[in-house]
């Protein structure tokens, strides 16, 4: 918890992080990133979840400012923010390079302490 508080960048992607540890909204973002934008529909397409619980689930991932939503006609498109995956991938570099600080750390510390 400590790491948040320090880094505000890692505080900021808790969001993103806490809308992308549901498996549905994981493969929601899968099919936007892979297909591009699609409205609910297609998204939803083979899967077993209501059109409703399926508008619950983009709500969430939108609210973390992974998602934006359009007006085309009478449907709702929706699409992936690049820059809100730029951030969430920013967020766990610092991390990754926290962890091999640690590592390394641990590493000199074994080899001076045989």
């Amino acid at each position: 918890m400590s790491m948040l508080r320090q880094n505000p960048d890692l505080w900021r992607a808790v969001p993103l992080f806490g809308a992308l540890g549901d498996p549905v909204r994981m493969q929601i973002v899968a099919r936007l990133c892979g297909r591009g934008p699609l409205s609910i529909a297609r998204i939803a397409k083979g899967g077993r979840i209501s059109r409703q619980g399926m508008t619950k689930h983009l709500h969430v991932l939108e609210s973390a400012g992974l998602l934006a939503a359009s007006k085309r006609g009478r449907e709702q498109i929706w699409q992936i923010k690049p820059e809100a995956l730029a951030e969430a991938q920013h967020s766990l570099g610092l991390i990754a390079s926290q962890w091999e600080g640690a590592l390394n750390r641990l590493k000199a510390f074994v080899e001076r302490n045989p």
